[in-house]
């Protein structure tokens, strides 16, 4: 006689996490079309990623509370609903969960430079940057130390072209990555772009310089984050990609 209500408050319980689950997903994946597209001030779109986290930890906790009640069999329906709260608020809790982690590994840093004594100048988007949270400025020596342990491997590209041919497969290279080319200046050995990440919209600015060196050429690159303390190795990832394509570049 007691049987039938236990079940049927364990099938509530499971929906209730299936729901709470589905909830919490949608919430972190919406975090960054309304700072993106809706213009949601970037901490009140962190804050709603981070509610996003909670609830789906709720849904998980739930899940597995009630995963067990609800066997299979005749409660198929509450162990479904279960499971699936189980692994959708799995889904959910994790991009936050890596986000955090990665901001852990890796160091509070922002800019990313081949040059950290004379880092490739901003001129077009040095306008473009207008009341971004970040200063346009080379933050200094203790940012260059960082980069230097935590990215050992990002150096200038020496190539045995002359300036006009390197100019063009940086160019080249710039445009294969997707990137919004904002500025060309040949005479100057100048490109400078921006990347904007497909979630959030957080725009990154760079700089690409190209000088003769010997009869070849060194190119710099520069790829710096408009918002947020650290840029969870976002600009060294793009700077080691463009080194990789360039060096492969004829």
């Amino acid at each position: 006689m007691f049987v039938r209500p236990t079940n049927s408050i364990s099938h509530r319980l499971a929906r209730m996490a299936f729901i709470a689950a589905c909830v919490a997903a949608l919430i972190v994946v919406a975090a960054g079309p309304l700072h993106r597209y809706l213009g949601l001030d970037i901490e009140a779109a962190i804050a709603v990623f981070r509610y996003g986290f909670y609830v789906a930890v709720a849904g998980v906790a739930l899940g597995l509370a009630t995963i067990v009640p609800t066997r299979p069999g005749d409660r198929r329906r509450g162990f479904v609903a279960a499971f699936l709260a189980i692994a959708i608020g799995t889904a959910g809790a994790w991009v936050p969960v890596s986000w955090f982690l990665r901001a852990q590994q890796l160091p509070m840093i922002n800019d990313i430079s081949t040059d950290a004594v004379e880092p490739p100048a901003m001129v077009a988007t040095l306008q473009l940057r207008r009341g971004a949270a970040n200063p346009p400025a080379y933050p200094g020596a203790a940012v260059a130390v960082l980069q230097r342990a935590a990215y050992p491997d990002i150096s200038p590209v020496v190539l045995p072209v002359p300036p006009a041919e390197a100019f063009r497969r940086v160019d080249r290279v710039a445009m294969a990555m997707g990137w919004d080319i904002v500025a060309r200046a040949p005479a100057e050995g100048r490109i400078e772009a921006i990347d904007t990440s497909d979630w959030f919209g957080f725009r990154d600015d760079i700089v690409v310089r190209i000088r003769a060196d010997g009869t070849g050429s060194r190119i710099d690159i520069r790829s710096k984050s408009r918002v947020g303390e650290s840029d969870l190795g976002v600009n060294a990832q793009r700077v080691r990609e463009f080194i990789a394509r360039l060096k492969a570049e004829t």
